[in-house]
């Protein structure tokens, strides 16, 4: 008889064979011992994503495309482990996170560090929580993005199966945790997001159409200076100053830039699809 499955990490993917095998290979201790399984809902990759994730152990399903927060709920009702593990595709578990995710998933394995942490006076996280957040290191042309509220990033991705869904919005879509949470102070998710600048101009883009589509599901949009000029430009100022994102250098200034220019595009974009809408009533 095959053991109880303790953990399942789930992925979603499409053309993503630059990343995957990395994200894989930093998860395989967590599923190694044969307590652990990995569950990959693909919406139709034509690159090598489906044959590198399968080489890894992986349980491969391809489904069309139905969103961020349904296709990761999907993967979660395949899963079987008591909790998730919940990475993008572009992520990597840094070994002390992995220790610490073994420690709080298991009733019988000691943290590695637990006398250490004991003696520095450390909290070690409580087993009783449903849901976990951790760190997130988040890297841009290769550069850690350390200042502008790009660290430590907290992410709630380790959860309780039973309480955990993804809320179904377009983009940004976070976990809902019924009961208590925690935090997980130890190492980080390595976010691996944007190597070059048309990767990450071309996520903004994809991003601030969705993120239009949300602003204009709630109400119709007049043309805003405000919104397409000075909320941009106060979002440069405050992240980049106020937040110091001038301290990561040259990355930091182009990420800080262009993310401004991502809060122009959504509401110019916003207008226009309210535009549309009222023209094809008339």
């Amino acid at each position: 008889m095959l053991p109880p499955v303790n953990l399942s990490v789930v992925i979603i993917t499409f053309n993503e064979e630059a990343n995957i095998g990395r994200t894989l290979e930093s998860v395989q201790p967590l599923v190694a011992d044969g307590k652990g399984e990995i569950i990959v809902v693909d919406s139709g990759s034509t690159d090598h994503t489906v044959k590198i994730a399968k080489s890894f152990g992986a349980k491969v399903f391809v489904e069309e495309w139905k969103g961020f927060a349904a296709q990761k709920n999907s993967a979660i009702d395949k899963a079987q482990g008591d909790w998730i593990l919940s990475l993008d595709a572009d992520e990597e578990v840094e070994r002390d996170l992995e220790q610490l995710i073994r420690f709080v998933t298991s009733e019988t394995k000691p943290h590695p560090k637990q006398e250490l942490l004991t003696a520095m006076g450390a909290t070690i996280p409580s087993g009783d929580a449903s849901g976990y957040w951790m760190r997130r290191r988040n890297k841009f042309l290769g550069r850690w993005i350390e200042h502008g509220g790009f660290w430590p990033d907290p992410k709630l991705r380790l959860f309780r199966r039973s309480a955990g869904r993804f809320e179904s919005r377009l983009v940004h879509e976070d976990v809902h945790i019924e009961g208590m949470t925690s935090r997980l102070l130890d190492g980080a998710l390595i976010h691996h997001s944007y190597p070059t600048l048309s990767d990450y101009i071309e996520h903004m883009n994809r991003y601030s159409s969705l993120g239009a589509e949300m602003v204009v599901a709630k109400e119709p949009v007049r043309f805003s200076f405000m919104n397409i000029v000075l909320r941009p430009m106060f979002t440069f100022i405050y992240n980049y100053f106020f937040r110091l994102g001038f301290l990561d250098g040259r990355e930091g200034l182009l990420l800080h830039l262009y993310h401004a220019v991502y809060v122009s595009w959504k509401y110019a974009k916003a207008w226009e699809l309210s535009r549309n809408q009222i023209a094809k009533k008339s």
